[in-house]
């Protein structure tokens, strides 16, 4: 099956999803962290959907997962922020956020050991 567009990925679906519950969360930020953690935690997550956007459109599959590997590094940041936002901010529920991150991580995990089992072929 030949994928046109990005958007017609799952996994950049859901890390787009998971983009806009972040925003959503760190709206409810004080509005001393406008510069630290909320801008932090919104750029990490906007980067997730945008590196796999910007791999797929370049057309390689070597391209592509290097980017998807980019992609799962800011996930990784966002899961250390969001850590770190519980203990900052314990009135905000993050329930939602960390399990579209897990399943994010999880999709981006399969996605590349796919690619990276058939580049070895």
């Amino acid at each position: 099956m030949y994928i046109k567009s990005f958007k017609e990925l799952i996994v950049w679906q859901r890390a787009v999803e998971l983009a806009k519950e972040i925003y959503a969360r760190t709206s409810e930020f004080p509005p001393r962290e406008l510069f630290g953690l909320q801008s932090q935690m919104c750029r990490s997550a906007v980067s997730i959907p945008s590196n796999i956007a910007e791999g797929h459109r370049r057309n390689t599959k070597k391209d592509f997962l290097h980017f998807l590997r980019i992609a799962d590094g800011s996930a990784a940041e966002l899961e250390t922020q969001i850590l770190i936002a519980e203990s900052a901010h314990k009135r905000i529920n993050y329930g939602k956020s960390k399990e579209l991150l897990l399943e994010v991580q999880k999709m981006l995990s399969t996605v590349i050991k796919k690619l990276e089992l058939n580049a070895n072929r």
